[in-house]
């Protein structure tokens, strides 16, 4: 599976930005999709997730303002970053975990970290929000 993330640039605190993520190759394979981000000199930190029926799980910062959302048919997924702060600032990745055989969906780690669990991540893409 590869992925190829795209769409970080440069925004001003308060303004959007939306990320797509595409997977090809064997997409069939996945399931949980991820953001991830790293701030310089800062470890690698959880955003959001999203499985293939659209559970969703963000991480407490971004939640009302982040929406991860994902189309199937064309095998990417998006993150709309709205109201952005310059601590949003960093290296977004798209990861995403295999398919488990018989994933338990209604437990708490169902979705969300670790980032061990993804075993597909792409390139990263650059967000930097100025004050």
């Amino acid at each position: 599976v590869q992925l190829q993330a795209s769409g970080g640039g440069l925004a001003q605190a308060g303004e959007s930005l939306k990320l797509s993520c595409v997977a090809s190759g064997s997409v069939f394979n996945i399931n949980v999709m991820a953001w991830y981000r790293q701030a310089p000199g800062e470890q690698l930190e959880f955003v959001a997730s999203i499985d293939t029926e659209g559970r969703r799980k963000y991480e407490d910062s971004v939640k009302g303002r982040f929406t991860i959302s994902r189309d199937n048919a064309e095998s990417t997924i998006y993150l709309q970053m709205n109201g952005l702060k310059p601590e949003d600032t960093g290296t977004y990745y798209c990861k995403a975990e295999p398919k488990k055989p018989r994933p338990d969906t209604t437990g708490s780690g169902y979705l969300g970290p670790p980032s061990s669990r993804y075993n597909y991540w792409g390139q990263g893409t650059q967000v930097t929000v100025s004050s």
